[in-house]
C-alpha cells in the first residue's frame, strides 16, 4: 500500500483526470494481487511488480509535466503553450478595454515611434548611413569580386511612377469588427475599427512592466492587463478553464535583468490571481541554453523592443555580465521606413496605424539581411490587406537599403531614430520587508561574523560558545549585553579582564586574522554588478558583447563565452547575420582570449530563434531535478517572497 500511497500523491499533483489515474492505480493493485495469487516464483513475480511499477511511476511524471503551462512574456507577443507542445502559442500581447464615460483615450503604440529630429540629428543619421554604405561598395563577395550598388536616385525614381495592382482573383480582406465586449485580446484588436471607443494597453515595454503616468499604466493596472491577457489566452488557446489551474503549474520565464519586486507580484499572479497549484520563474537566458543545448554561451538576445546580453554557464546567468539595452527589431523597423521613404516607396504608410506598424515589420523580416553577395537593384512584391477591400500588390526596386536596416545594430547611431536609449544592469537589491533576513542583512551584520563559532563573556565569568551564524545568537548577546553591560571582546582574545572579575585564567584562542578573501565588505559583489555609464556613447551588438564577455571573472571563461555565441529573439532574424558578426568580433577580441573557433549559433537546432527560449523551459519542465524549484500555492501564501528567494534557480 506504501506504493499505492506514493502513487496517489503523484495523481494529486499533477492530475487533470481523477478518475483515469484511480483506474491506473486500480489496475495495479489488481495485477500486484494477481501476482501474489500466481504460480510462478515470488522472485519473478516480484520482479515483474517492480517493472509495472517503475512504467506507471515514469507515465505519471510524464502526464505530471504535461500539467505544465510555460509563459514566456514579450514586449510585443505572448508565447504560451504546454511542454508536449512542438511549438508555442504565439499571441499579441496586448489588450484593449471598453473605454468609459469621461475617461481620456489612451492607446500604446504598435511599434516604438519616431524621435521628433532637429536638423543636426537628421545630418548625422545621413552621414552614418552614407558611412555604412561605403563599407558595403567597399566590400566583396564570396568569389572575390567588388560589391557595386545602384545608385538612390535611380530606384527612387522608379518606384514613384508605380501604381498599385488589384489581385482580381483573390477574396476581399475580412471586414472590420465592431465589437461591444468589455476588453479585447491579442491578434482581435488588429481587426477592431478604429471608431470603436476602446483604450489599447501593451503591459510589456522595453522587456520590462509598462508603468507611466497615463491611464492604465499603474503597477496594479498593468498586472490586472496581465491576469486578463494569460486567463484569456489559456481558457480559449489552450482550452483550460480558469478554473481548474488548480491541477496545474506554470513556468514563468522574466528576463535575465529582473526587478524583484515585479517578480514577486508576478509570481503571486501567478498563484493567488490565476489559482495555478505551483509554479517557478526562469530566466531567458538560462532557458536558451537548455533550448539549444549547450553547457555554456554567451547569450545575445535580441527581441522587438530591447537586446540583452549574459554570459551563461552550467545554468548560471553571471549577474556581472548582464546588459540590456533599449533597442531592438522595432526600432531598426523605423530605421527600415525611412530608408523606405528615401527609396520613394509608392504605398503610403503610417507607423502610427496599427495595420502599417505591422506591414512594416513584415516586409522587414522578409527583405531585409546581411548578403553581401545580394547587390544592385531587387525586385520585391508585397500584398496589402485592408479590412473590407481588396487586396493590392505592388513589385518595387530596392538596393543596399535593405542592408543598412539589417546593419544599424552594428551602427548604433542610426538607431537614435527612436529617440536616445539606455543600458541597464542588474540593480540592487533593496530588501523587501517580508524578508528581512536577506543578503543586506547578512552584510549589514557580517562585522559580528568572524568565524563560524564565537565566544562571548556572559554572567558570572562563564564563557559560552555560540553559532554566530545563528539569529538566536544576537537576541541572546543582546539580551546579555543589557542586562551586565558587558561588550563583546575582540575575536582573537577572550576571557578574563580582571581576574576578580572573570574566570580563573584567561583563554586565548587562535590570533590569526581570517584571510581577505572571507573577510566580508561592504562593497563586496553582489548580484547587482557596477552600472555602466549611462553618458557613454550607445553601445552596438558586437561592443554590447565584448562588454559582456569582458566582465567575466576569469580569463578561461572568457575564451569559453567567444567561442560560443547564441543569438535569440525575433529582433534580428536576417539572413547572414551572423557572419557578419563573426567578421566583426575576430576584428575586436583581445589576441589573448581569441578562441581557436568562434562559432555564432543564430538558429539552434534549425529552430526559429523566438522559440528557443521557450522550448527549453519545456525542457526543464521534464527534468526529474525541477521538482526542487516548484513553489505550491500553500508554500506560497505561508512563506512568501522568502520561500522564492531559497527556491529560484538563480541568484536572488
Amino acid at each position: 500500500m506504501g506504493l499505492v500511497g506514493s502513487l496517489a500523491n503523484k495523481c494529486q499533483m499533477a492530475n487533470q483526470s481523477k478518475l483515469f489515474y484511480q483506474n491506473i492505480i486500480g489496475l495495479y493493485m489488481w495485477w500486484s494481487f494477481w501476482l501474489l495469487a500466481d504460480s510462478r516464483p515470488h522472485s519473478l513475480s516480484q520482479s515483474v511488480s517492480q517493472d509495472i511499477f517503475s512504467q506507471l511511476f515514469s507515465f505519471l511524471q510524464h502526464l505530471e509535466a504535461q500539467a505544465s503551462i510555460i509563459i514566456h512574456p514579450g514586449s510585443r507577443y505572448l508565447r504560451l503553450g504546454r511542454p508536449s507542445d512542438s511549438v508555442p502559442h504565439t499571441v499579441l500581447h496586448a489588450i484593449a478595454r471598453k473605454r468609459k464615460k469621461g475617461l481620456p483615450v489612451y492607446s500604446d503604440a504598435f511599434l516604438i515611434p519616431q524621435a521628433k529630429l532637429d536638423r543636426e540629428a537628421v545630418q548625422e543619421l545621413e552621414e552614418c548611413r552614407l558611412k555604412v554604405s561605403h563599407i558595403l561598395q567597399s566590400s566583396l563577395m564570396s568569389d572575390g569580386s567588388r560589391r557595386f550598388a545602384t545608385p538612390p536616385q535611380q530606384i527612387a525614381a522608379y518606384n514613384k511612377r508605380l501604381q498599385p495592382v488589384q489581385e482580381e482573383t483573390a477574396e476581399p480582406s475580412p471586414p472590420w469588427v465592431h465589437s461591444d465586449k468589455e476588453f479585447i485580446v491579442g491578434d482581435e484588436i488588429l481587426s477592431l475599427h478604429p471608431s470603436e471607443e476602446y483604450n489599447i494597453h501593451f503591459p510589456l515595454v522595453r522587456g520590462d512592466l509598462n508603468i507611466h503616468k497615463g491611464l492604465g499604466g499603474s503597477i496594479s493596472a498593468v498586472l490586472a492587463d496581465l491576469e486578463t491577457i494569460w486567463g484569456h489566452c489559456i481558457s480559449t488557446v489552450l482550452n483550460v478553464p480558469i478554473k481548474d489551474l488548480k491541477f496545474y503549474r506554470a513556468v514563468l520565464l522574466i528576463p535575465d535583468i529582473y526587478n524583484r519586486d515585479y517578480v514577486k507580484k508576478l509570481t503571486n499572479l501567478l498563484l493567488n490571481g490565476l489559482g495555478f497549484g505551483g509554479c517557478f520563474v526562469l530566466q531567458d537566458h538560462v532557458a536558451a541554453t537548455f533550448g539549444a543545448g549547450l553547457g555554456y554561451a554567451c547569450v545575445v538576445d535580441v527581441g522587438d523592443q530591447k537586446t540583452s546580453v549574459s554570459c551563461v554557464e552550467d545554468a548560471i546567468s553571471h549577474p556581472a555580465t548582464r546588459l540590456r539595452i533599449d533597442y531592438g527589431g522595432a526600432d531598426v523597423t523605423q530605421v527600415f521606413h525611412w530608408l523606405l521613404k528615401k527609396s520613394g516607396f509608392p504605398h503610403q504608410v503610417n507607423p502610427a496605424n496599427k495595420l502599417d506598424a505591422m506591414l512594416l515589420s513584415k516586409l522587414k523580416h522578409e527583405f531585409c539581411h546581411v548578403n553581401l553577395n545580394v547587390c544592385g537593384a531587387q525586385e520585391k512584391k508585397f500584398t496589402v490587406h485592408t479590412p473590407g477591400k481588396m487586396p493590392i500588390s505592388y513589385t518595387i526596386q530596392m538596393g543596399d537599403e535593405l542592408i543598412v536596416a539589417a546593419l544599424s545594430l552594428f551602427y548604433a547611431d542610426l538607431l537614435k531614430i527612436t529617440g536616445p536609449k539606455m543600458m541597464h544592469t542588474q540593480k540592487p537589491n533593496v530588501g523587501d520587508p517580508d524578508d528581512p533576513f536577506d543578503e543586506n542583512y547578512l552584510r549589514e551584520t557580517s562585522h559580528l561574523i568572524c568565524g563560524v563559532w564565537q565566544y562571548a563573556t556572559v554572567s558570572r565569568g562563564h564563557l559560552v560558545a555560540i553559532n554566530l551564524k545563528s539569529v538566536e545568537f544576537l537576541e541572546i548577546f543582546l539580551t546579555c549585553q543589557e542586562e551586565e553591560e558587558e561588550k563583546l571582546p575582540r575575536p582573537w582574545t577572550l576571557g578574563g579582564g580582571d581576574a576578580g572579575d572573570g574566570g580563573d585564567e584567561d583563554i586565548v584562542v587562535d590570533d590569526q586574522p581570517l584571510p581577505p578573501s572571507q573577510i566580508p565588505s561592504s562593497s563586496s559583489a553582489r548580484n547587482d554588478s557596477l552600472a555602466f555609464n549611462s553618458n557613454e556613447k550607445l553601445l552596438s551588438l558586437e561592443q554590447a558583447i565584448l562588454t559582456s564577455i569582458d566582465r567575466c571573472q576569469s580569463d578561461e571563461m572568457k575564451r569559453k563565452m567567444y567561442s560560443s555565441i547564441l543569438m535569440v529573439g525575433g529582433g534580428a532574424k536576417f539572413e547572414s547575420l551572423g557572419k557578419w558578426l563573426q567578421s566583426r568580433l575576430l576584428l575586436q577580441i583581445p589576441v589573448a582570449y581569441r578562441p581557436e573557433q568562434i562559432e555564432i549559433i543564430t538558429r539552434a537546432k534549425d529552430m526559429d530563434p523566438c522559440m528557443t527560449a521557450w522550448k527549453g523551459a519545456a525542457l526543464m519542465t521534464c527534468l526529474e531535478g525541477s521538482n526542487e524549484l516548484w513553489i505550491q500555492q500553500a508554500e506560497w501564501n505561508k512563506h512568501g517572497v522568502k520561500i522564492l528567494r531559497e527556491k529560484c534557480p538563480f541568484i536572488w
